[in-house]
Formats: structure tokens, C-alpha cells, sequence
């Protein structure tokens, strides 16, 4: 058997998971095994654990939780993580020597540090600190004897709080245990959601149970008063810190009803809070938490106010404009920091203009780029008076970016943040451990402030509302709609493709490909490592390449002079991406997130990976793209070339990797996504009266102009003409 099991959890995480699971699999010391616990199986960090089981088989999956990965556990000593802690290099060869030292102890607690969820420094806990009855010891930094839990028949119980209550029995049973003072655990905290903190009645009821369970197996052991008393207070300090953030009545009558009838002899109840609960004033202790409730207010009010200081107060006009009533139909719509009428936004605009005409939409736009509005669309450029106006004014604001922190959020209004693409790469608060994209990010504070501004987070499919929901903690409410965006990948009609291929100069004997790269993070010659004009001039007449800079690189010499005559066209400077892609046959990007609404086509889909290791390195990834591609991979130019001259791009295999890349990314597009939010948001329509998602296998997206010469595959494929 192994000598450690280290169980990692991860529960509505799988965006850190990847880091936690590389933190183990290179220890020095490797006589361990490693045991993944999902929520569900097709949950995405299941997807992730799934990826890495293939590729090492020290690996092994558990359903559920804690409980279920120690059931499968083999090794001596049981260690439990979650997907926010990392082994510390060397830990386990660490833990290992201490173990030889002490004898196999039932209990060996951990020294550990805390990272604050922003840029910090980390705070160290020694394994020794403490109180040995602390029930409030991380589980995570804590290695336990397989058999002495066996022996105690002691598990993880479902629902809340259950930490309370393990370590509590764990505690009354453990015989010898051991402290080792070398930090071999680092949590990075997650930062707490707007809801305060609050707890639900239910999860009080388990917290109450928790606190019962070691209570009564206490009373039949025969401690020491020191210790029966030490136990008892860090129960109730447990109990106390919950009932601050949301005490209701029954709560904190059966806590004071526990409270005397499990104090030990001769305990002195000390502190105002105890004193209240063991004598059941509620109403005097519910007034207590709210002069205390003031006072953090007060300071937190005055700390606003040092802050815009600081930071600058908002502009005069603003100002005026903030003490205006909300206007209750008017609706302000921005896309990538005002660079034009473009993505999600955009499309929520148009169906919003068809379904809600009594909204008036607005929509903010640079002053460069106000004269491409299309015609009838209201604009205002952004930083004009005008924009202070509306901005204040506004009860409705969509943005797939964030608004400048000077905007803020009024009560009343609604804010809904559409993004604008499903993440591959690490976003918000997961980008913290990678210092060069960290450094960019700039205040992962100032980034919080205004994600707190959201009332609601589009997205596209499972994998997304997970990653939000760990990237941006924050009270808002998911919409799993579909981008708005990509209706039109449904609405079109074969008409509308070749009226876009003719206005962008593609010939209708060629097929298309569009050549779409992504940002990097990091200095890189893209000409020197991807010679366009040879890749071209190598593909046959038959082709022609759709070059689709990132916007951040508009202008880059290196890509622009890559053009070779009749067989690239730079479709760059074009704000009008779906029709970019409808015009296509096929796609070929690195990292970018267009891979995702690209497959929403059903049209070939080619990676080019060459530097994969660096961005997965330097930018952070929350999935291996390389194991679960679109379609086929290439890394290097060659391979490139290869995949088209010899047909690989549209052959069998390709169209498998796009049917599981589709099942998983694009369950939520289906056509009319930009109708629910427009009926949810401006409309007010429950959840129950919105259009049901039409399942993946009933769509009819339109077909390309182009169709390759095999094709396969079931669903709407296999009813489209070749033309």
C-alpha cells in the first residue's frame, strides 16, 4: 500500500484544481497515491480530473466528496485537500521523515500558510500553534492514520460544517499524535461573496448538529475539566462567529438550549455574547449585533469615502446627474471598452429593439469609432457629458467588459455582464499565482469592486458558469442562456453566407479558412514562427485564408505583411466577427476563445499549437486543450500544412473531436439567446415562461458555402447538401 493518500476535492472549483493536482504529482517522495472527489461526474472539474487520470496512473477518481475518496483510499496516512491548497515542494518527503521519527501516530498536524485571494503575503501557522481541542484546525493541514479512523469508524458527514464536527471526534479519539513545523500546505483563500457571509437555516440546523454529535460523544468519555472545557468554548465560539452574520430565532434558542445543558461543571461563562446565549436573550442579542452591525458601517462608510478621495471624486456633471431619479426605460449597452457595435451586447441590443421597443437603448462608443455606428442606433461617446447622463440615469446597463470604476452602481439598477468568450485561459481572481498576467491585472481589489456591480453573468455552457462563479466570487445570479452572439449561427440562411462572402472579396470556388490567433501574455516573433505567406502559397489554389488578428494587435507589422496575392484577405479591421465566421469553412486558431462559438457551425476546427507549453505555463489554463481539442492539433508548421493538403482537416476524426468539443461547450447556443435575456432582464419574465434550450442534436446551424469533401457524422451534418 502507499504510504500517503492525498484526497483532493473539488467541488464547483475546477478552475484551481489543475494547480492543486500539479502540486502533488511532482513531489519528491513518491510512494503516494492521488484521489480525485467531483461533485458530479460531468461536472468540469470531473472533466479535468478525467484529463489527468489518463495521462498518469497514480490517479484515481471518487464520486463526491471527502467521504467517498477516503472510502477509496489504500494509503497508510490520509491527507484531504481541496482545490485551493498546494503541497509545498518536498512536503510529503517531509512528512515522511517526521512520521519515522514520532512512530505512526494517529494524528499529524501541519504547519501551513494562508494566501490572502488578492496579492499578499502569505501568513504562516505552525503545526504545534493552538489548542489540541481547537475543532477549527484545518482538516486540509492535517495528515490522519487510515487505521486509526477505521478503528473509530470515523467518516465525513454530508451537507455543512461537517470540518466542526470530524475534527471534534477526532480530537476525543486520537491516542498520540505529532506536530511537524515545516509548512508543507499554502490555501489560497477564496474571497467571500457578496452575501456576507449569511448562512441558511439549513446550514445553521447542520452547524447545531455538528456541535450535538461531539458534545454527547464527550459526555460519555471521561476528560479532564481543562479539557472538557476547552472543547466546549471552541464549539460555541464556532456557534457565536455564525450567529453574527444571520441569528435567527430557533437557531439561537436551540444553541443556548446546548449551551446549558452541555457546560461543564464549574465553567465560567465569560464574554457579553456568551452571557447572552446561555441565558436565551435573544432580543438583546440580535440589538447587541446591531450597534456592532453600526459600528462596522460607520468605519467601512468612512473608508469609502478616504478611498474616492484618493482615487478622485466623481466628475461635477456625474454628480448632478447621480441625484436624479433612475429612468426606468433606458437601457446603456458598451462592448470592449467602446470599441464599436459588436458582440453579445450587440445582439442583445437588436432583439431588445424588437421585443422591448418601449427601452431606450443606448449605446457608448470611443469617438473614433462613432461614425461605423450602424444607422439608427443611438450612440453617445463615452466620456461626453452625455455618457455621465446616461450612466447615471440608466435602470439597465449591458457590458462584456467591465465599466470604469468611477461608474457606480445605483440601487434599483441592473447590470448584466454578457463577457465575450468562454475561458481557456485563467481569468479574475485564478490569475493571482501567475505573476506576469497578475502584474497586468493590475488591483485584483479594484477588479472585485466592479464585478461586485453584477447582477447577473452570462453564460454559454456549464464549464463557464463554474469558472465565473470561482474567478469572480461575487452575489451576482448566472443566466445560462447562450451568447447572444451566436444566434445568428442558427438564423442565418445560406443567402446571408454568400451575401457576406461576396462583400469580403472571397471567391466562390475557394475554400475559406479562417486564420484567427490569439493574445499571448509574452514577447513572441509571430512572423518568424509562423511564415503566413508560406503557409499560403503551400495550401493550393483551392484555399483562401481569412487572417483574424486579435484586436489588441491591430497594426502589427510582423502579421500584416504576410499577405500574398488572391490568397489571404486581412479581415482584421472588421468589428463584424460572426460574419467572419459564417463566411469561413473552416477555422485555425492557437488559444482563442472564437474556437468555442466556431462550434457552434459543425464546420472543421484546427489547432495550432507550436507554443503550448509556455501559454499554458505563463497564462494559466483551466482545461488541457490538447487533450480535448475541437478537431485535429498541430505543432508546428509543417504539421499545419499537412493537415490540409492531405484532407485531415474535414476527415472522420476531425468531426468526432468536434462532436464531444460541442456536447461540452455549446449546450446553452441555440438561436435565441439574446431573446431570453431580453425577456428575463427587460422584460421581467419568470424562468419557467422563457424558450426552453433546443437540445445539440436538433439544431440546423447554417451550412457553410464550402462543404469538404467528407463529411460525417450524424445530427445536422449529415442533412446538409454539399454544394
Amino acid at each position: 500500500m502507499p504510504r500517503f493518500s492525498v484526497i483532493v476535492t473539488a467541488q464547483g472549483l475546477a478552475g484551481r484544481l489543475p494547480t492543486a493536482l500539479d502540486s502533488v504529482l511532482p513531489q519528491s517522495f513518491t510512494d503516494f497515491e492521488l484521489i480525485t472527489a467531483c461533485d458530479t461526474p460531468d461536472s468540469p472539474a470531473a472533466t479535468v480530473a478525467d484529463e489527468y487520470a489518463a495521462r498518469d496512473p497514480r490517479i484515481a477518481r471518487a464520486p463526491g466528496s471527502r467521504a467517498a475518496g477516503m472510502h477509496a483510499a489504500t494509503g497508510t496516512y490520509l491527507l484531504f485537500l481541496d482545490a485551493t491548497d498546494v503541497l509545498t515542494p518536498g512536503a510529503l518527503a517531509a512528512m515522511d521523515a517526521r512520521l519515522r521519527d514520532t512512530g505512526d501516530v494517529d494524528v499529524l498536524y501541519l504547519a501551513h500558510e494562508h494566501v490572502p485571494w488578492w496579492v499578499g503575503e502569505p501568513v504562516a501557522e505552525r503545526g504545534d500553534d493552538g489548542d489540541p481541542t481547537d475543532v477549527r484546525r484545518p482538516v486540509w493541514a492535517t495528515a490522519y492514520r487510515r487505521a486509526f479512523l477505521d478503528d473509530h469508524q470515523l467518516t465525513f458527514s454530508e451537507g455543512h460544517f461537517t470540518d466542526i464536527g470530524w475534527s471534534g471526534l477526532v480530537t476525543l479519539a486520537a491516542g498520540r499524535t505529532a506536530a511537524l513545523d515545516t509548512v508543507c500546505v499554502r490555501r489560497h483563500e477564496r474571497r467571500p461573496s457578496g452575501s456576507g457571509g449569511r448562512t441558511t437555516p439549513d446550514a445553521q440546523r447542520q452547524l447545531l448538529d455538528q456541535v450535538e454529535l461531539v458534545l454527547r460523544r464527550a459526555a460519555e468519555q471521561d476528560l479532564d475539566q481543562d479539557t472538557s472545557r476547552a472543547l466546549f468554548d471552541h464549539l460555541f465560539a464556532e456557534v457565536l462567529d455564525t450567529a453574527a452574520t444571520s441569528c435567527r430565532r430557533a437557531f439561537f434558542r436551540r444553541a443556548g438550549r446546548l449551551y446549558r445543558r452541555h457546560r461543564p461543571r464549574g465553567h465560567r461563562t465569560k464574554g457579553l455574547r456568551n452571557q447572552l446565549l446561555a441565558r436565551g436573550a435573544y432580543a438583546t442579542f440580535r440589538a447587541l449585533l446591531g450597534a456592532e452591525r453600526r459600528t462596522e458601517q460607520a468605519r467601512a462608510f468612512a473608508t469609502r469615502v478616504a478611498r474616492r478621495w484618493r482615487r478622485g471624486r466623481p466628475r461635477g456633471p456625474y454628480r448632478r446627474y447621480l441625484r436624479k431619479p433612475l429612468d426606468e426605460n433606458l437601457a446603456v449597452y458598451a462592448a470592449y471598452w467602446g470599441r464599436g457595435y459588436a458582440c453579445n451586447p450587440a445582439a442583445i441590443h437588436r432583439k431588445a429593439r424588437e421585443l422591448a421597443p418601449h427601452i431606450r437603448s443606448v449605446f457608448l462608443v470611443r469617438e473614433q469609432d462613432a461614425a461605423n455606428m450602424p444607422e439608427g442606433v443611438e450612440s453617445v461617446v463615452i466620456g461626453s457629458r452625455r455618457y455621465w447622463e446616461v450612466m447615471a440615469r440608466a435602470k439597465y446597463t449591458f457590458n462584456n467588459v467591465n465599466f470604469e470604476t468611477a461608474v457606480v452602481k445605483r440601487p434599483g439598477s441592473v447590470h448584466v455582464q454578457t463577457h465575450h468568450g468562454t475561458p481557456l485561459k485563467r481569468m479574475g481572481v485564478d490569475q493571482v499565482e501567475y505573476r506576469a498576467v497578475a502584474a497586468a491585472t493590475g488591483s485584483f481589489g479594484r477588479l472585485m469592486e466592479r464585478a461586485d456591480r453584477w447582477d447577473y453573468s452570462l453564460s454559454s455552457n456549464a464549464h463557464s458558469t463554474e469558472v465565473w462563479s470561482g474567478a469572480y466570487p461575487s452575489a451576482f445570479t448566472h443566466l445560462e442562456y447562450g451568447y447572444p452572439r451566436n444566434d445568428r449561427f442558427y438564423t442565418a440562411d445560406p443567402a446571408e453566407v454568400a451575401a457576406i462572402r461576396e462583400r469580403l472579396g472571397i471567391p466562390e470556388d475557394r475554400v475559406a479558412l479562417l486564420y484567427a490567433p490569439t493574445y499571448r501574455d509574452y514577447p513572441r516573433d509571430v512572423s518568424a514562427q509562423f511564415d503566413l505567406a508560406r503557409f499560403c502559397a503551400e495550401l493550393g489554389p483551392e484555399f483562401v485564408v481569412l487572417l483574424r488578428a486579435h484586436y489588441f494587435l491591430e497594426g502589427d507589422a510582423d502579421l500584416q505583411q504576410a499577405v500574398a496575392s488572391g490568397r489571404l484577405i486581412d479581415v482584421t479591421a472588421s468589428r463584424d466577427t460572426e460574419d467572419i465566421c459564417l463566411a469561413s469553412d473552416a477555422l485555425i486558431t492557437d488559444y482563442s476563445s472564437i474556437m468555442f462559438d466556431y462550434a457552434n457551425l459543425d464546420r472543421p476546427i484546427v489547432t495550432y499549437a507550436d507554443d503550448w507549453d509556455v501559454y499554458r505555463d505563463t497564462r494559466g489554463v483551466y482545461f488541457d486543450l490538447l487533450a480535448e481539442p475541437p478537431g485535429h492539433v498541430a505543432r508546428t508548421q509543417d504539421e499545419l500544412i499537412r493537415v490540409f493538403t492531405a484532407g485531415e482537416w474535414a476527415d472522420e476524426r476531425s468531426a468526432e473531436l468536434r462532436d464531444r468539443f460541442r456536447e461540452r461547450f455549446c449546450r446553452f447556443d441555440d438561436g435565441r439567446a439574446a431573446e431570453r435575456v431580453v425577456r428575463r432582464v427587460l422584460l421581467g419574465q419568470a424562468e419557467e415562461e422563457l424558450p426552453p434550450v433546443v437540445p445539440l442534436h436538433e439544431r440546423l446551424p447554417v451550412p457553410a458555402a464550402a462543404r469538404p469533401a467528407v463529411v460525417s457524422g450524424g445530427g445536422p451534418r449529415s442533412r446538409t447538401p454539399a454544394l
